[in-house]
């Protein structure tokens, strides 16, 4: 191949690895009108130039922006104060590998569009204040090894599909408002050694029970006080009924034998 071919073909290339995704851009400017940023953290990503073209190559002067040939692959903005709620437009992001927004302010629910990404690997969300329930369908990105959900206010079942990752290694849903059993995938003996996560990845979740978290004697407790509050409250019932119908029987035997009390009814009665 004549070397101007090839220079001309290497230029394309790079030239092409310069070029804003469309994606992309639409992935971050949702994100950005979506948050408050008391810090400032995100100050660079105001100016249009800056969201028009995230990526330059393999560098990018969006602070949390990491790029590969062109793409956004990497996005951290953890411990920034940022509050507002995840924005659906993160599923544009679709080359993204890795996405850490933990220890903000963040609220609402986690958008069920995350399940597009399917290059994601690390899914960080800890230690905010997200609410709702943990998409089952995040079971579709294959390649997750971690998901860290931690401290937030989730509500719900832990879904089983999520045990279906066979890449996941580590998972931490503790000290949120999950309920219902943890997924046998989840917890189930690895190599017959231990389990796949170990309590300390459930802990923290009033209602949520299953192997490996302890058993939940408490409940067990509560259930034997509500059977004998219910058996004392029947006995006092029986003690006072007795007593009742006793005070009545020596009331009515007293009434019987008082003979003035029979002569009175029998001088009000007419004769005939």
């Amino acid at each position: 191949m004549p070397p101007l071919l090839l220079l001309f073909l290497f230029l394309h290339l790079f030239s092409t690895s310069l070029m804003a995704d469309p994606d992309d851009q639409r992935c971050l400017s949702g994100l950005f009108h979506s948050l408050s940023d008391p810090t400032g953290a995100l100050q660079n990503w105001s100016s249009p130039s800056s969201l028009s073209s995230p990526c330059n190559g393999f560098t990018s002067f969006l602070p949390g922006v990491t790029c590969n040939n062109g793409r956004v692959y990497k996005l951290s903005l953890s411990g920034h104060s940022l509050s507002g709620q995840l924005s659906p437009s993160l599923s544009n992001c679709t080359n993204l590998q890795s996405l850490d927004l933990s220890s903000n302010e963040l609220t609402g629910p986690i958008p069920v569009s995350l399940s597009s990404l399917l290059n994601l690997a690390v899914l960080n969300l800890s230690a905010n204040r997200l609410s709702g329930e943990i998409p089952p369908s995040l079971s579709l990105c294959a390649y997750l090894n971690v998901i860290d959900l931690h401290s937030n206010e989730l509500t719900g079942q832990i879904p089983d599909q999520i045990g279906l990752l066979v890449r996941l290694s580590a998972f931490d849903v503790s000290s949120n408002k999950l309920s219902g059993p943890i997924p046998y995938l989840l917890a189930n003996k690895t190599n017959g050694l231990g389990p796949r996560f170990n309590a300390s990845s459930f802990v923290g979740n009033k209602e949520l029970y299953g192997y490996p978290l302890p058993p939940m004697k408490n409940k067990g407790l509560s259930v034997l006080a509500i059977v004998f509050i219910g058996l004392g409250s029947g006995l006092v019932s029986l003690i006072l009924s007795f007593t009742a119908v006793c005070i009545w029987l020596r009331f009515t035997d007293q009434e019987s034998s008082n003979p003035g009390e029979e002569g009175k009814i029998s001088h009000l009665m007419p004769d005939y």
